[in-house]
């Protein structure tokens, strides 16, 4: 049966319209299964509730927060590398009204690609806030927000198979609730009308480090504060101490092991308690970005009510074909258990869209790169070091630095290395982990080896172009079995 397409209302409002898929959710996750879905001839709606598709990440997140790292450090080469490239710059200006313009220009096109995905697909695109009933059915109704217009009901769907991809929100502290002028989150801090005087971070994560990046490159003065022991938790020990140490180098304030107890707005600005060994202290700034981390986002889904199983942290429990415990109902991306990350809402949407359609796929997580876009970019896939030495297996470690490779001499971007975990005895890659510049492009062929349980000198043995960063990747694995050449 033919749906209307692009946030046309059913013809009889009063009959729910029936559809193969209903995916509740814009975001990479929910967009992507959306297209998936209709390549394989199911008949699909996408339910969001935002003016624009693409869900926090193109609208709120990766997209536009990768587009002022990259104009940020465009106006950082000019400050400061240009010179030794033989380039003058002559009096360096900064117009933020035009970065801050470039960045939504950037989100703006992607957005208007996802529309077009969706039309080409002849995927309906329902414009308003879902929400799942028992026996799949899902009402889409607009309006309800405070002061706003009261809630109207606009499409009710019969679905035959829902996929709910309701993301993830930040998580706010109690004493600093996000009021996006002063207390930010990471949408606040996309759109800071001016370069702080103080930008004060909260959390050494991915987030707090990304946009701290971006302000700091601009002027401010940024201090980040981390509760535990190091930034970057989780990562590789190698890779935290190196990004550590260059961040610090850079300008960034780092205070670790810190806890902050209090904290809000003042005539100026904001302040922030904390507490670091016993002793407490005041920092007062101008803005304060809150990144201590993420929440999944259930939005229109009562999950209680539903008897959909949840995780400690409300999270949907799925299987590896992204099944829920209630039959007809997926969920993906942010909203289930796994790391919060965009490519794996992407493979996942992929994964549900396919096993509606009957196909016998699986979802596994051993592949799945994660990437920090500071300058120099973190990028890693599989287990840590440390991850491997407390599973009491043995195996080799191999490190090659990028101040060794040509090409990194040539562009001036010599920081960082690569390296390589493989077991001792059969030289399967158990991780990589790199820091270095352009290395979230460098980390795909590291993907593409553990996907086919590559080893070390499956990479070593296998021809790079010269001279490439990519080299050094390739000297990383030969170093795991020690017979890397260029060092």
């Amino acid at each position: 049966m033919a749906i209307p397409v692009l946030g046309s209302a059913p013809a009889n409002p009063s009959a729910p319209t029936p559809a193969d898929v209903v995916i509740i959710g814009g975001g990479p996750g929910g967009y992507v299964a959306a297209i998936r879905a209709a390549q394989l001839g199911l008949s699909t709606v996408c339910v969001e509730m935002d003016r624009t598709l693409g869900g926090t990440c193109v609208n709120v997140g990766c997209i536009p927060s990768k587009a002022l790292l990259t104009s940020t450090e465009h106006y950082e080469f000019a400050q400061h590398s240009a010179a030794a490239h033989g380039i003058g710059v002559g009096q360096l200006t900064l117009d933020l009204a035009t970065m801050l313009k470039r960045k939504d220009d950037v989100v703006g096109q992607n957005t208007k690609g996802i529309e077009f995905l969706f039309r080409k697909n002849k995927i309906t695109w329902a414009k308003g806030r879902g929400t799942l009933r028992a026996g799949n059915i899902v009402e889409v109704t607009t309006g309800g927000a405070s002061g706003g217009p009261p809630a109207e009901n606009i499409a009710t769907y019969q679905a035959r198979n829902v996929i709910v991809a309701t993301g993830s929100v930040p998580i706010e502290l109690p004493f600093l609730a996000f009021d996006e002028d002063r207390i930010l989150s990471n949408v606040g801090a996309l759109k800071i009308p001016e370069v702080p005087k103080h930008l004060i971070v909260i959390g050494g994560g991915v987030i707090g480090l990304e946009l701290g990046s971006v302000w700091r490159r601009l002027g401010a003065k940024v201090t980040v504060i981390e509760l535990l022991p190091t930034i970057l938790p989780g990562m590789d020990d190698d890779v935290i101490k190196e990004t550590d140490r260059v961040l610090r180098k850079q300008g960034l304030e780092i205070r670790t092991n810190t806890r902050v107890t209090n904290g809000g707005r003042t005539e100026a600005g904001v302040f922030v308690v904390v507490e670091q060994d016993g002793k407490p202290e005041r920092i007062e700034g101008d803005y304060v970005l809150v990144s201590v981390g993420r929440r999944p986002a259930t939005t229109g889904i009562d999950t209680k009510a539903l008897g959909l199983g949840v995780g400690r942290r409300g999270e949907i429990l799925v299987d590896d074909q992204m099944r829920t415990n209630v039959p007809g109902v997926f969920a993906i991306g942010d909203c289930v258990p796994g790391p919060m990350l965009a490519h794996k809402a992407e493979d996942e949407g992929v994964i549900a869209a396919e096993v509606i359609a009957g196909k016998p796929v699986h979802m596994h997580y051993k592949s799945i790169p994660n990437v920090v876009y500071t300058w120099p970019e973190i990028a890693a896939v599989g287990l840590t070091e440390k991850q491997v030495k407390e599973s009491g297996r043995e195996y080799r470690t191999g490190k090659f630095p990028f101040s060794a490779n040509g090409r990194a001499r040539s562009m001036g971007e010599s920081t960082g290395f690569v390296k390589f975990i493989a077991d001792a005895k059969t030289d399967e890659l158990l991780g990589a982990h790199m820091i270095g510049p352009n290395v979230s492009e460098l980390v795909s062929e590291v993907v593409l080896a553990f996907e086919y349980r590559g080893s070390s000198e499956d990479i070593g043995v296998t021809v790079h172009a010269h001279p490439t960063l990519s080299e050094v990747t390739k000297e990383a694995a030969l170093a795991t079995l020690g017979r890397a050449l260029h060092i």
